[in-house]
C-alpha cells in the first residue's frame, strides 16, 4: 500500500472536522411547526404583554397601552375578563407572572413594578427591578426570570428583587434581541421574539437556544379568515398540570392551545432561523 501525502491527511483531517463542526452546529437546536389543537375567544383590544395559566381553565393576562393597561383574570373558554384592574394612565403593563399567591407585573421604561394579590388584586405594593427596562417575566415556582428588549435573560430574587445572573441568549453564536413575553416550560424559558412569529426555547442554564417555534401559520390563519387590525405574537401560557399550551398576540381576536411538531433537518424552514427567528436591524420600540 503507498504512502499517502502528508499534504493530503491534513487537508482530509480538516474537511472532516468542519463536517463534524457544521453538523454539531445544525443539531445544536430542534425546530417545530405548530398544530392548533383548540382555539378560543380573545378579548381584541387587549394588547397583551403578558400571560399565564392558573388552574381551572384560568388565565391571567397583562396588557398594555397608556390608558388602556390592566391585569385581569380571564375564563379560556369564552374568553370572558372575571375580574379587572386597571392601571393608572401613566403606565404601560407589561410582563406579568404568578408565584404563589402573587402576581408580579413589569411596566414598560420604568423600572417599576407592582405586586398583586391574585385573588381580588386590591392588595399590591411597587418594587424596583434593575433590568435595563420591563418586557417579559415568568417563574419556575422559586426564582423569576425577566427580559428588558435585549438579549440579556435575567435570573431575579423575588423576595428582593435584585439581579442574580444575567445571560446572553445566543443561537449558533447569534445574539438572540427583543426578547420578550416569558414562560417557564419543563426547565426551559419560552421567549417571544419581538416582531418575529417565532418562540425561542432557553436553557436557563446557560442561555443557549435550544429550539425554536414557528407560528407564522397561526397569523396566516387569521389573515385567511379577514382579520387585518391584530400586531405581533405576543403571549404564551403553559398549563402543567394538563400539559397544554396556549398562545396569543397583542390585539389578537383568538387564543390558541398549539401541539409542537418537529420539522424534519431538510426542510427548507428549518434552514431559514437566521432570517425569520433573529432580528438583524434596531428599530424604534413601541411595544
Amino acid at each position: 500500500m503507498p504512502l499517502l501525502n502528508p499534504r493530503f491527511l491534513v487537508i482530509s483531517l480538516i474537511v472532516l472536522l468542519s463536517i463534524t463542526v457544521f453538523r454539531e452546529a445544525e443539531a445544536s437546536y430542534r425546530v417545530y411547526k405548530v398544530k392548533v389543537v383548540n382555539e378560543f375567544p380573545h378579548d381584541p383590544q387587549a394588547y397583551t404583554q403578558g400571560l399565564l395559566y392558573a388552574e381551572n381553565n384560568t388565565l391571567f393576562e397583562s396588557t398594555g397601552l397608556y390608558g388602556r393597561s390592566s391585569v385581569r383574570k380571564v375564563a379560556l373558554l369564552d374568553g370572558k375578563v372575571e375580574r379587572l384592574h386597571e392601571m393608572e394612565s401613566s403606565y404601560f403593563g407589561e410582563g406579568l407572572t404568578l408565584l404563589g399567591e402573587r402576581l408580579f407585573q413589569l411596566t414598560w421604561l420604568l423600572d417599576t413594578g407592582f405586586i398583586y394579590d391574585r385573588y381580588n388584586f386590591s392588595k399590591f405594593k411597587k418594587f424596583t427591578h434593575h433590568m435595563q427596562d420591563g418586557w417579559g417575566l415568568a417563574t419556575d415556582g422559586k426564582v423569576l426570570f425577566g427580559s428588558d428588549g435585549t438579549s440579556t435573560l435575567y435570573k431575579i430574587d423575588p423576595k428582593t428583587m435584585k439581579v442574580i445572573r444575567k445571560q446572553v441568549v445566543k443561537s449558533q453564536g447569534h445574539e438572540v434581541r427583543y426578547l420578550n413575553e416569558l414562560e417557564y416550560v419543563k426547565a426551559e424559558v419560552w421567549a417571544n421574539v419581538y416582531v418575529t412569529d417565532c418562540i425561542a426555547r432557553i436553557s436557563p442554564k446557560d442561555g443557549t437556544v435550544i429550539g425554536w417555534i414557528l407560528l407564522q401559520s397561526l397569523r396566516e390563519e387569521l389573515i385567511s379568515r379577514g382579520y387585518k387590525d391584530f400586531e405581533v405574537l405576543n403571549g404564551i401560557a403553559w398549563d402543567r398540570d394538563g400539559d397544554r399550551i396556549f398562545v396569543t398576540g397583542k390585539l389578537w381576536p383568538k387564543l390558541f392551545e398549539i401541539k409542537l411538531l418537529p420539522l424534519t433537518p431538510n426542510d427548507p424552514l428549518a434552514g431559514e432561523i437566521n432570517n425569520l427567528c433573529i432580528p438583524k436591524t434596531s428599530f424604534l420600540l413601541e411595544i
